[in-house]
């Protein structure tokens, strides 16, 4: 009850106070008068003070119970002393407004006649002296400012609404001006790293190629000259990617949430509560995004659709993984309701092997959490990898900076297919980076052909182009992952461990190209039946997910009969479903049935 009066307008307090002056003035009046009266004092006392609360307590809780008690218990009051004193009637002109003021849609076709006709003429019959038109019109006009009052407070709350409607909605354009020029920074960043940073990247990688041809002392001199060069102006251009990165990106991910929430409680004037569990540590630029736009749609949707006026964000940095959770206290809203913010929230933490729950009941707020996996160096344990690309300087350049991590140890290159299926064979790598456009042997031939032969063996597809039936084909051969070369060193290694403990990784703007092309593919009319299940190349343990899941088993279950975790079966069920063609459990489900892959 608390709650609620600290939610009250100005209106609300008028009201209380109108109450207030009515049940006061009748206790004194009764009190001086109370030797006219035929019930006790005492129980005169209670009934007023039952005129004055009950009502009152309805209302907190709906309008219809509170026009019942009001005209039931209160009226009846005034029917009882205009018994006694015909005048009584004019305490009634007060209940008569309040009437009127919280009366709404057909609740005016009985109400009204109910207080300006009914209870006249019953106080007529009780007090013969009373003018009945007198006393109607009296609470006629009475409950005419009650109506004009009630559509003077629905103005002010439409008002209400449409200002902080519109102060989200500032709120949320300028995020989406900011979010737009930080698309575009990173855009011109990744256009300078892949064209001049690459071009820097071979030119090193090839005159060092040339330093046993130039054996001279003064070849020699020149050479170390132009590496140098090359060296400095390649700092230079990583400078000025980091100048020009998102402002946000710059900065560690507390900070940027917490200056986030800052600015959406100053500009939505709402108050947004911030906490932080457990000591900070690094994540990667993808994890940084993904929840910091979390946030950013969590906190516009409970303002915007949910009307919350507090919301709750707590960050907890834990051994495993980043838990970002955003509770909120709006209303709600209906179960299976999807917009595109949230799409894109929860395919941002699928992308990261991460996943983003919901929870919500009408009336009672939101809760969103975000959880994305820790990406951290292996202690102890080293990956092994194969690297197999047509271009030397690309294979050098990849292996000098992946050896720069402690837990990444390159065993071999190979520069086609063929080569990388006898390496395979020779130094029995954990994971492979290939590259798709090759001679003698494309990569997805290869990788198709490796899976056969070592499951175990993670492949990593890693191409210049976006090219979304190469991808699907990839991943339908067996490809653990498909990235683009233009992805930053840092970022690559992370992906590599991901990968390499049972992840499913896609670049994130081939994942955006990859569901419209399925989407498209399953909009339109396939009359030739499904192939054989051979053809979608599923590991044993992603039929076994798929047996789970066709029998209606969350992933966390399933991951308690396996034996695994939760997000190891999540990543399981994501390859199945690339490779199936699908986009959600229930898809998947049934085209598997049709394949004749599910018992």
């Amino acid at each position: 009850m608390f709650d609620m009066v600290k939610k009250w307008f100005w209106y609300d307090w008028l009201m209380f106070i109108i109450r207030l002056i009515i049940s006061i003035s009748l206790a004194f009046t009764t009190v001086e008068q109370q030797q006219y009266f035929t019930l006790p004092i005492v129980v005169l006392v209670l009934w007023q003070l039952l005129a004055f609360s009950v009502p009152w307590l309805c209302l907190q809780f709906d309008y219809k119970y509170y026009l019942f008690t009001e005209i039931v218990i209160s009226g009846g009051l005034i029917l009882y002393l205009a018994s006694f004193f015909p005048q009584a009637y004019f305490a009634f002109l007060l209940y008569a407004f309040l009437i009127a003021a919280h009366s709404v849609q057909r609740a005016y076709l009985w109400s009204g006649p109910v207080s300006i006709l009914l209870l006249p003429a019953i106080i007529k019959l009780l007090a013969e002296q009373s003018e009945y038109w007198v006393m109607a019109v009296h609470i006629g006009l009475a409950y005419v400012f009650g109506f004009s009052f009630q559509l003077l407070v629905h103005n002010y709350r439409q008002g209400e609404i449409i200002r902080e409607q519109n102060a989200v909605l500032e709120q949320y354009l300028s995020q989406i001006e900011r979010i737009t020029l930080a698309e575009e920074r990173n855009r011109l960043s990744k256009e300078l790293h892949d064209t001049v940073g690459h071009a820097y990247t071979s030119l090193i990688m090839g005159l060092e190629t040339l330093r046993p041809e130039l054996a001279t002392d003064k070849g020699t001199e020149s050479l170390d000259s132009l590496l140098n060069l090359a060296r400095q102006n390649m700092e230079e251009v990583r400078g000025y990617v980091h100048q020009i990165e998102s402002p946000h990106e710059a900065l560690p991910l507390l900070q940027s949430l917490r200056k986030l929430a800052e600015e959406f409680q100053e500009h939505a004037k709402v108050t947004v509560r911030f906490h932080a569990y457990g000591e900070e540590y690094p994540v990667m630029k993808q994890a940084k995004t993904a929840l910091y736009r979390c946030l950013q749609e969590s906190l516009t949707n409970a303002v915007r659709h949910g009307h919350a006026t507090e919301i709750k964000v707590s960050v907890q940095f834990e051994p495993q993984q980043t838990r970002l959770e955003i509770q909120d206290n709006g209303r709600g809203m209906e179960h299976g309701r999807e917009g595109f913010g949230l799409s894109a929230m929860k395919e941002r933490a699928m992308n990261l092997q991460g996943h983003v729950s919901v929870y919500t009941e009408p009336g009672e707020g939101t809760l969103v959490t975000c959880t994305l996996p820790r990406q951290t160096e292996l202690k102890d344990e080293v990956i092994r990898l194969l690297v197999v690309d047509d271009q030397p300087f690309i294979r050098e350049s990849l292996r000098a900076l992946l050896e720069e991590q402690q837990d990444l140890q390159v065993v071999g290159t190979a520069e086609d297919g063929e080569q990388a299926i006898e390496l395979c064979r020779q130094v029995q790598p954990q994971l492979v980076l290939m590259d798709v456009e090759m001679p003698n042997r494309d990569g997805i031939s290869a990788t198709r052909a490796i899976k056969e032969t070592w499951p175990h063996i993670r492949v990593l597809i890693l191409t210049t182009f976006e090219d979304t039936s190469k991808a699907l084909e990839a991943m339908r051969s067996g490809a653990d992952g498909y990235l683009l070369k233009s992805i930053q060193p840092l970022e690559l290694a992370e992906t590599i461990r991901t990968v390499y403990r049972g992840g499913t990784l896609i670049d994130q703007g081939m994942s955006h190209k990859l569901f419209a092309q399925l989407e498209a593919d399953n909009s339109e009319d396939d009359p030739s039946p499904i192939k054989d299940s051979m053809a979608y190349e599923l590991t044993p343990r992603e039929l076994e997910i798929l047996q789970y899941v066709s029998k209606g088993l969350r992933y966390k279950s399933i991951a308690s009969k396996l034996y695994l975790s939760d997000g190891t079966v999540r990543n399981y069920a994501s390859s199945a479903y690339m490779k199936l063609g699908v986009r959600n459990r229930e898809e998947a489900v049934e085209k598997a049935r049709e394949a004749g892959l599910l018992e």
